[in-house]
C-alpha cells in the first residue's frame, strides 16, 4: 500500500462511524421497552437479506452440509443470539457511550481463552495490556461519579457477557476454522440459524414484536443499525482483502471512539472524568493484548473475531 494511498484510511474511518453508529441506535430500538428476542429476529431478517443479497451477487451460495452445522451452531449462539440478549438487555440501562466502551473489551477476554485453547502464545505484553483492560473495566465500576446512577453499575457486568461470548465464539473459530465457506457465508448461514431459533423463543416468551404496527423511531433505529452491521461488514472483508487483517482490525478502536462520539450527539450524554480514564487505559490495554500478526479475521455482526471491532 503506497504511503499515497489515502483510500483504506478513509474506509477504515466510514467504517468505524457507521459501526460506532450502531451502539447508541441500539439504545434507542430498546428506549421502548421492546425485548431483545424480538429485536434480535428484525434484526437477523435484516443482515440475511443483505448478506443474501451480496452472496447471490458474488456468486456464493449458502452452504447447508452436514459439516457447516456445527459452525453455523457456534456463531449463531455466542456470536448472535446469547450476546445480544445480554447486549440490549443491558442497553437498556447503561449509556451508550459505557456500552461502547464495554464492548470494547472483546479482546481482553479472548486472550486468556486463546491461552486455553493454546491458539495463542503467552507474552508479558500482552499479559500487561490485560491488566490495563481490567483496570478500565473497575474504573467503570468503582468511582462513585463514573456512572449517572450507582445502580448502573450492576448492569456492567450482564453487559460484560457479551464480550465474553464474542471472544468464546472467535477462539471456537480460530482453532476449529470456518470449513472453506468465506466470512459472509458464514454470518448468513448463522442469521438464518438465528431467525430460527429466535422466533418461537420470542413468541413463546411474549418477546414478539411486529415492528411495522406501529413504525417509529425505535423500529427505523433498529432497521438502520442491522443495516449498517450487514453494509459496514461487508465493507469490512473487502479491507481485509485489500489492506490485510492487522490494518483492518484498527477499525476496533474507531468503533469505540465513534460509538462515545455518536452517544454524545445522538443521545446527549455527558460522561464523568472517570469513564474518559477507563476508556484511555482500555485502549492502551487493547492495544498491548493484540497480537502483531493475524490470518484473516473473521468478525460477526457484533464482529466475532478478537480484531474485529463490536457493537
Amino acid at each position: 500500500m503506497s504511503r499515497l494511498d489515502l483510500g483504506p484510511y478513509a474506509v477504515l474511518m466510514v467504517m468505524g462511524a457507521g459501526w460506532g453508529l450502531s451502539v447508541p441506535l441500539s439504545k434507542i430500538a430498546v428506549s421502548t421497552g421492546h425485548l431483545p428476542l424480538g429485536l434480535i429476529f428484525w434484526q437477523e431478517v435484516v443482515i440475511v437479506a443483505l448478506l443474501g443479497a451480496i452472496c447471490a451477487m458474488r456468486g456464493k451460495r449458502l452452504e447447508l452440509g452436514r459439516q457447516y452445522w456445527r459452525l453455523y451452531v457456534i456463531i449463531a449462539s455466542c456470536g448472535v443470539v446469547l450476546p445480544d440478549i445480554f447486549f440490549y438487555l443491558a442497553a437498556a440501562k447503561l449509556p451508550g457511550g459505557i456500552m461502547a466502551i464495554v464492548i470494547a473489551s472483546v479482546p481482553l477476554f479472548s486472550l486468556p481463552i486463546a491461552l486455553a485453547l493454546r491458539n495463542e502464545m503467552f507474552s508479558w505484553r500482552r499479559l500487561l495490556g490485560l491488566s490495563f483492560g481490567i483496570t478500565g473495566i473497575l474504573l467503570l465500576i468503582g468511582p462513585e461519579a463514573s456512572l449517572p446512577e450507582r445502580a448502573m453499575a450492576a448492569f456492567i457486568p450482564l453487559a460484560l457477557l457479551a464480550p465474553l461470548l464474542y471472544a468464546t465464539e472467535g477462539n471456537l473459530v480460530a482453532k476449529w476454522g470456518t470449513q472453506g465457506l468465506d466470512p459472509m457465508q458464514v454470518i448468513l448461514g448463522a442469521s438464518l440459524l438465528g431467525m430460527g431459533v429466535t422466533a418461537p423463543l420470542a413468541l413463546v416468551t411474549g418477546q414478539w414484536i411486529n415492528p411495522l404496527a406501529s413504525f417509529g423511531v425505535p423500529e427505523l433505529a433498529l432497521v438502520a443499525s442491522a443495516a449498517l452491521h450487514g453494509l459496514v461488514y461487508a465493507v469490512y472483508v473487502w479491507l481485509v482483502g485489500r489492506a490485510g487483517s492487522v490494518f483492518a482490525a484498527q477499525t476496533s478502536y474507531l468503533v469505540t471512539g465513534f460509538g462515545v462520539l455518536w452517544s454524545i450527539l445522538l443521545l446527549q450524554e455527558r460522561y464523568a472524568i472517570w469513564v474518559w480514564l477507563a476508556l484511555g487505559i482500555m485502549m492502551i490495554g487493547i492495544a498491548l493484548v493484540q497480537p502483531r500478526a493475524r490470518t484473516s479475521p473473521l468478525a460477526p455482526v457484533r464482529p466475532m473475531d478478537e480484531n474485529a471491532p463490536r457493537a
